[in-house]
């Protein structure tokens, strides 16, 4: 050890999750489906067939913990 202090950057989870449901919105946009319907399937179900492929939409939203994702959604709602 050299006796410094290093520093440590943490990636925004709230930023990362914001990016991943905007992508996942327009994703489900562009195929013509009503993406808060789908997204909400997604969650009160976790069956992720409610989400397309279409540009990895699918991958992205199951990298998002159900759960935190809802109470991300609540909390924006609320401070809003």
């Amino acid at each position: 050890m050299d006796g410094y202090t290093r520093k440590f950057d943490v990636v925004d989870s709230r930023t990362e999750t914001r990016e991943i449901l905007s992508s996942v919105y327009e994703s489900l946009r562009l195929k013509g489906y009503n993406p808060v319907n789908q997204i909400v399937g997604y969650i009160l179900s976790e069956d992720p067939t409610y989400i397309t492929n279409y540009n990895n939409a699918r991958s992205l939203i199951c990298r998002l913990d159900r759960d935190e994702l809802l109470q991300e959604l609540v909390k924006y709602y609320l401070e809003k």
